[in-house]
């Protein structure tokens, strides 16, 4: 199953126009994201408030992750402070899986963000948590904290913001989106040795384990006849027809 980094801004300097600072508002909306991202299988590592930019970029690249994800929301300069407003999804320029998610994201965004042509993906290479990590990296400036209406929007929609966010993930590593865990016991049924479980819901799809005839599962979603499921610890699709129910 896909694993991502997630790093939440750790800027608590950085305040927002209508009270707050942007490491209390970016950590509480990966505290949202938490329970979307568990319901659909994808497993995380995570920053936390008290590290910077440059340790969770060492952090990330002390891992394997398929995917960097950074959250933040912006400011415009001193001239034009207050006056800007929008989204922004940042990916290196070289970087083809992480310009898809950029993509993504962004087009995930302009659903629920209330000006969606200010909606925009954009390269760079001098953004550390774009430039400086191993994995496909998205650093999104979700709106702009010192625009009121902007700040407003964010603190008012965490919740879909979550939910789009975690869908946009699903649809990028290509695996069912599921709004909540739904866990249920089972047993492998299978008359040879081993039930493969893979990493998406596909017969085609890498293996991640095998589990033996008779050995217990729980079932946390399902979809088109697989399951998601989690065994000894990891977590994989199924195909439905070699479970029983219990």
């Amino acid at each position: 199953m896909p694993i991502i980094y997630l790093s939440p801004s750790t800027q608590e300097w950085n305040h927002y126009v209508n009270g707050g600072t942007e490491e209390y508002y970016m950590n509480l909306l990966a505290d949202k994201m938490v329970p979307y991202l568990d319901a659909s299988g994808i497993r995380y590592a995570r920053n936390t408030p008290d590290m910077t930019a440059a340790s969770s970029i060492a952090a990330s690249n002390a891992g394997n992750y398929d995917l960097h994800l950074a959250l933040h929301s912006n400011a415009a300069g001193p001239s034009q402070a207050g006056q800007i407003q929008g989204s922004i999804a940042f990916y290196y320029p070289t970087s083809g899986e992480g310009q898809r998610a950029a993509t993504l994201i962004a087009d995930g965004l302009k659903a629920i963000y209330p000006h969606p042509n200010l909606v925009r993906t954009q390269s760079t290479t001098t953004l550390g948590e774009v430039a400086k990590v191993r994995a496909p990296a998205v650093l999104l400036e979700l709106a702009f904290h010192d625009n009121l209406e902007d700040a407003a929007w964010i603190k008012n929609n965490l919740d879909a913001v979550a939910r789009n966010l975690v869908l946009s993930l699903t649809e990028f590593f290509s695996i069912p989106f599921f709004e909540s865990e739904h866990p249920h016991p089972g047993v492998v049924d299978v008359t040879w040795g081993m039930l493969n479980i893979r990493s998406r819901p596909s017969a085609s799809a890498p293996i991640v384990a095998q589990a033996p005839d008779g050995a217990p599962l729980t079932i946390l979603n399902g979809a088109d006849g697989w399951y998601l499921v989690n065994f000894n610890g990891v977590t994989g699709y199924v195909n439905g027809d070699y479970v029983t129910l219990l």
